[in-house]
């Protein structure tokens, strides 16, 4: 099963970066980019009531300017919301004072402490600045709802293939994620729910480094009793 997810051993070496939550092996912490966007995030949320499940949003500034209704409801309902820039700028692309002004811009709006680059990218200045006022969170596992090149039954085997406890996991309430998105997440949230896994938003103080001596626990292990996905 193709994996695309960072290998752990990278958050040993960028610890001031969130990967994943080691203290938390009975969690799993999902997480969306780029909305919000009506008619997308309206259902996840729906959706995430159903299942009690708690998640964190990385919005656009832009988008939660388009439709604060949405922003208040997700902060309403529980969720945490994280700064994923006004105008989801690729960093490598633009100098540090326009990429930080477009951060500072979406913050003005999100008021959020935690922050995830687009793409994952940024130069290692924009990083220096961003980290003395910012946690920067990636992920651990990376479900490919954006990719045309991957269909709805394969992005559901994509997390459930790779997902285990005190995952950060990212999925996109984005028109380009959405046929994949309302097919596999309803999939993993049965799925590991059914295993006994609960699902939390991230807050500043449970993002921090993993310790080297830290064991993880073994990924989750699919089978065609609890899911029926199909290879």
């Amino acid at each position: 099963m193709i994996n695309l997810s960072p290998p752990r051993g990278l958050s040993r070496l960028f610890t001031d970066i969130t990967w994943y939550v080691a203290s938390a092996p009975r969690t799993i912490y999902l997480t969306f980019d780029d909305g919000p966007m009506a008619g997308i995030t309206d259902w996840l949320l729906d959706l995430l009531a159903s299942y009690n499940a708690r998640a964190t949003f990385f919005c656009l500034g832009r988008n939660a300017e388009r439709y604060p209704e949405l922003l208040e409801r997700i902060r309403r309902e529980g969720h945490a919301v994280g700064n994923h820039t006004y105008s989801h700028l690729r960093g490598f692309q633009v100098n540090t004072s326009e990429y930080y002004q477009d951060v500072l811009m979406a913050n003005d709006i999100l008021r959020s402490d935690l922050f995830r680059p687009p793409y994952a990218r940024f130069t290692p200045k924009q990083y220096r600045i961003l980290k003395s006022n910012f946690r920067v969170v990636l992920w651990s596992v990376l479900s490919m709802d954006y990719s045309k090149w991957i269909s709805p039954t394969r992005c559901a085997e994509m997390v459930l293939g790779n997902v285990r406890g005190g995952d950060i996991v990212v999925f996109h309430d984005s028109h380009k994620a959405e046929a994949n998105l309302r097919y596999a997440l309803p999939i993993c949230l049965e799925y590991l729910t059914a295993l006994g896994y609960k699902f939390a938003p991230l807050e500043n103080g449970l993002c921090v480094p993993l310790l080297s001596e830290t064991v993880s626990p073994a990924p989750v292990v699919l089978t065609p009793e609890l899911v029926r996905v199909k290879k």
